[in-house]
C-alpha cells in the first residue's frame, strides 16, 4: 500500500469514527461557533482589535493581513489543483450539519482546509507579535481547525496541511515584516 492511500484510509477511519460520536451538547456548539469564527467574523473583530492598539498593532494588522493574502493565494492554488472531495459530500453526515461557503467557488474542495490555513497564518504573526496571547490564540485557531473535522466538512489531513502551512506562512511573513 502507497503512502498516499495509506493516508487517504486513515482519514476515512478517523472520519468513520468522528461521525459516529454523539457529543455533549457544549462541544457541538463550541464547534459550530469556531466554524462560524473561521468563516470571517473573527477577522473582522481581529481587525478591530489590533487597529485600536495603536502603531505595533498597525503593523501586526498588516502583516496579518499579508499572511492571510499569501494563505488564500495558496488555498485557491491548491484546491485548484487537487480538487479532493470533501468528505460530507461522500460520508453520513453529522446530525448538525453545516455546509460549505457556497459562494466561494474553490470552497467545493477540500485539500487543504482555509479555514485551518487562516486561523494558523494570521494566528502565528498574533502570537509571535504578542507572546502573551499566543495560547488563547492559538487555541482558538486549533478550535477552528478541530471543527472542520468534527462537523464533517474535512479530513484530518486536510487541517493538518492547512495548520501546517499557515504556521509556515505565519512565520515567514513575521520574520520578514516583523523582526
Amino acid at each position: 500500500m502507497s503512502v498516499v492511500a495509506y493516508l487517504l484510509a486513515s482519514d476515512d477511519r478517523l472520519l468513520d469514527r468522528v461521525l459516529g460520536w454523539q457529543p455533549p451538547g457544549w462541544v457541538r456548539v463550541w464547534m459550530l461557533a469556531a466554524t462560524r469564527l473561521g468563516d470571517g467574523w473573527l477577522w473582522l473583530v481581529t481587525a478591530a482589535v489590533l487597529a485600536a492598539c495603536g502603531s505595533r498593532g498597525l503593523e501586526v494588522l498588516a502583516a496579518g493581513t499579508v499572511a492571510a493574502v499569501i494563505a488564500n493565494a495558496l488555498l485557491v492554488c491548491v484546491k485548484g489543483r487537487v480538487r479532493r472531495a470533501r468528505p460530507c459530500e461522500t460520508a453520513r453526515p453529522r446530525s448538525f450539519e453545516i455546509g460549505p461557503l457556497a459562494w466561494i467557488p474553490c470552497d467545493r474542495f477540500s485539500f487543504p482546509s482555509g479555514h485551518a490555513l487562516n486561523s494558523f497564518a494570521i494566528g502565528s504573526v498574533i502570537a509571535l507579535a504578542f507572546p502573551p496571547l499566543a495560547f488563547p490564540v492559538l487555541a482558538v485557531a486549533a478550535s477552528v481547525a478541530a471543527s472542520r473535522v468534527v462537523l464533517g466538512l474535512h479530513w484530518l489531513s486536510d487541517v493538518l496541511a492547512g495548520a501546517l502551512g499557515g504556521i509556515l506562512i505565519g512565520i515567514a511573513v513575521f520574520l520578514v515584516l516583523l523582526r
